[in-house]
């Protein structure tokens, strides 16, 4: 909040830097009410992208938990990693894209640059599955549960600093997921 003072009235002080300012959101939501809140905490590229995070490890870990208890008897848990990578990484990027970084144009080279994250997060689960249920002995599904978790955090600064940059920005165009 960079030169915002909250006078004890809730209105900023002199300090502020006026209605365009990176603080803005902020004062809004402290003068308005939870709607007003609401607002100005979805002005934060980091909160959307933690909330849309949540609905798309939710969904595909879903996806991944459909298909090993339907069909993993009968196939190899890693082809349902495959096939639940494929869905999960479809329904993100349509999210993210749209949701979080509010980009536009660019459509085909955002989505080959979104799945060369995935990829490597793909390679990584690929890795860490079999290790886990094969070696430490923890089920498939909690294994599973545990790996999405893990590199959804590591997913976040790679979407910001290469898919969805713009040139002429650091980003998408903010400082940081911080600032509105």
């Amino acid at each position: 909040m960079r030169g915002a003072l909250i006078t004890p009235d809730h209105g900023a002080s002199a300090l502020d830097d006026g209605p365009g300012s990176d603080t803005a959101p902020v004062d809004a939501a402290v003068r308005g009410g939870p709607r007003a809140r609401v607002r100005a905490l979805l002005g934060f590229e980091i909160v959307r992208y933690g909330l849309v995070g949540v609905v798309n490890t939710a969904f595909a870990y879903s996806v991944f938990i459909a298909l090993e208890l339907t069909i993993g008897k009968t196939v190899h848990y890693l082809v349902i990693l495959g096939i639940s990578h494929v869905l999960g990484v479809l329904e993100a990027y349509v999210l993210q894209r749209w949701l979080v970084f509010r980009v536009q144009g660019h459509w085909w080279r955002d989505l080959l640059r979104f799945w060369s994250v995935y990829l490597v997060s793909l390679g990584i689960n690929a890795v860490a599955l079999p290790l886990l249920v094969e070696v430490v002995h923890v089920p498939v599904i909690p294994a599973q549960g545990v790996i999405l978790l893990v590199s959804a955090l590591g997913t976040y600064v790679a979407h910001r600093s290469f898919t969805f940059r713009r040139a002429g920005t650091r980003g998408s165009g903010v400082e940081s997921g911080l600032q509105p």
